[in-house]
């Protein structure tokens, strides 16, 4: 019986893997998130996205989500993984998926490029329990974003109450409109 076990698990495994490859998640990710040995994983990774891993560091600064739209788009997705967190009884790295999916569902719906990769999703999810970032409630809208962890509440305001000076402006302007 703890054979079958152990193929069901293998068979779990490997399907999150491809999930997550779909995804456009880095080696690195799989790496962390399943018990597939490295081999198989970059076997599994070619055959499914067809090509070779990229190869380099993640992302590893929180300034990126501290940005504008990024900080948008990430307030966004961890919104829902917050949701999906407290409401659905799943693994860590499955809520990621699942929030990761609604986050690009969302998006698509409004007409909106997605701004956060899943390893980047992968990485603020990691940012946040490891205190490196929280979510803060902006003082005018109500709604919930990604902050330092020392951001003082009482006097937050978001990027979509405040934008920046040029937010909207010029070719680099990104996806969202400010109407």
């Amino acid at each position: 019986m703890a054979r079958n076990k152990s193929i069901l698990s293998e068979a779990r495994q490997i399907e999150r893997a491809v999930t997550l490859i779909n995804l456009g998640a880095r080696l690195q990710v799989l790496e962390s998130e399943t018990d597939l040995s490295y081999e198989r994983l970059l076997r599994l990774y070619k055959e499914v996205s067809g090509k070779s891993p990229s190869k380099g560091q993640l992302p590893f600064s929180t300034d990126w989500f501290m940005t504008w739209q990024p900080n948008i788009h990430a307030s966004l997705f961890l919104n829902i993984h917050e949701y999906l967190n407290k409401s659905a009884a799943l693994e860590d790295i499955d809520i990621i998926i699942k929030a990761y999916q609604l986050y690009l569902e969302h998006t698509s719906s409004q007409g909106l490029e997605p701004l956060l990769s899943v390893t980047r999703a992968w990485r603020l999810v990691k940012f946040v329990d490891n205190g490196m970032l929280a979510m803060t409630k902006c003082s005018r809208c109500g709604g919930h974003f990604v902050t330092h962890p020392h951001e003082i509440a009482k006097h937050y305001v978001c990027g979509l109450c405040n934008p920046p000076a040029r937010a909207g402006k010029g070719k680099a302007a990104g996806s969202l409109s400010m109407h």
